[in-house]
This record gives C-alpha cells, structure tokens and sequence, in this order.
C-alpha cells in the first residue's frame, strides 16, 4: 500500500456520508397519488387486451364449418368489418329501409375508379346488372361498392375490411357459423335476418334497416365480401371462389 492510498483510508473515517434514499418508497408513494384518469386508462388498456386475447383464443378454438356463433359469451363478433349479433332476441325492421348515405349508380369501370380498394366480379355471374357506390368521403372516394344480380335479389357488397364496422347483423334464430372460402376464413348466416349500416362515426342508421337474405362473408388482402341471395351455403361459397 503506498502513501496516497494510506492517506485516503484514514481520511474515510473523517468524512461522514448521507444514507443512500429509499427510492422504493418514493416510487410507491407517486404511484398511490396518480391521478385515477391514468389509473383507469392502465385498467382498459388491461381489459381490451384481455378482450381481445379471448376473442382470438376464441376464433382459433372453434372448429370452422361447424361451431355455432351463439357459444361466444357476449353474443357479438366483429369479422372483417361487420359486426354480427347472435342474441336470440331480433327486433325486425319496420317502414321502408332508406339507402346508406350518399349512395348512387355507378358504371363498373367508374365504380373501380371511385374506391380505394379493388372490385372484383364472380366469373360464374357474369358482369353486374346494376353497380352501386355509397358513403363519399370529403375526396369523393366511396366507402361501400355494391354489385346488383338477378334484378337485385343477389347482391355482392364490397368494401375494405380493415375499416371501423360497415354493417350489422342481427343472425338471432338463423344462425350463424364458420366456413371456409378457399384459404379464407367465412362466416354464413343461413336465413333472413336484420342489417343496419354504420357510418363513418360509428352511428348505426336504423333507419336502413332491411331484412336481408342468406349472406356469405369473407375477406381476402384486407378487402371484405358479403354475398346476399336466395343461396345455399355451398351456391354462396362456389360463387366467391370465382372471384377475378
């Protein structure tokens, strides 16, 4: 040991040092005066991400083609931008549906032009006899393409998938199950049943409330399909594997 060292070691005993801070303690005591807002918004944060752990533990338990959505415990599902209640309790529409807003005719070629998402026809029914376009946004671009068949008892509506919800279905006694549309995961509705649609702010317009027929949805590369007739399941499912 040299001098230097010597002389530090006997000046330690000379000099007196503070106790290190409880920081523990002062942690504790920040985190018990939060203000209850931050508190509440960890708590939904919380519970949203437990929602949706359960919803996708859900989808990926229930074997598709045969599990009934009315096992899911809140009797709602949201798939591919449609929100589907499955409560037995269906209250019918009443008056005359009024269309979604903004709607209006289009050509094919000026439908394609006027979406933000493609529009695919099915090879088996040809070319629509009638096109539909609804919901401009402030660009003049539609929300909701929908293509017309046998003078309108079959429609195909288009729209992108990835959005806030576009319609919802009350599938009370028709039910409703999973299948499949090529890779794709569906969801059928096999009987008549109540459609709203939903606007941009989420507002639900009851007042377009119709009752709709059979419907098959499915959604490829974040764009979503809902095809409606007097179809069977396997009809439905051979016309959206046609899709070009």
């Amino acid at each position: 040991m040299d001098d230097l060292e010597r002389e530090l070691r006997d000046l330690s005993a000379w000099l007196a040092t503070p106790e290190p801070p409880d920081v523990t303690a002062r942690v504790r005591a920040r985190l018990a005066a939060a203000p209850a807002t931050r508190r509440d918004a960890g708590r939904r944060r919380r519970r949203y991400a437990l929602a949706a752990a359960l919803a996708a533990l859900l989808v990926a338990v229930l074997p598709p083609g045969r599990a009934a959505l009315a096992d899911v415990m809140t009797d709602l599902l949201r798939f591919a931008g449609v929100t589907i209640s499955t409560s037995p309790v269906v209250t019918p529409p009443s008056g005359v549906p009024s269309p979604p807003p903004g709607q209006r005719s289009a050509a094919l070629d000026e439908a394609r032009r006027l979406v933000r998402f493609p529009i695919r026809t099915p090879v088996v029914l040809g070319p629509p006899e009638r096109a539909l376009l609804a919901d401009p946004d402030d660009a003049g671009r539609y929300r909701v393409a929908s293509l017309l068949y046998r003078a309108g008892t079959l429609r195909l509506d288009i729209f992108d998938g990835r959005l806030d919800p576009v319609f919802v279905k009350q599938a009370g006694g028709s039910g409703a199950e999973w299948t499949q549309v090529g890779a794709a995961q569906a969801i059928w509705v096999g009987g008549p049943h109540p459609v709203s649609y939903t606007d941009r702010d989420g507002v639900v317009h009851q007042a377009s409330a119709r009752l709709a027929a059979a419907t098959l949805i499915w959604e490829e590369a974040g764009v979503t399909y809902r095809l409606e007739g007097d179809l069977t399941m396997a009809e439905a499912i051979t016309i959206a594997t046609t899709l070009e």
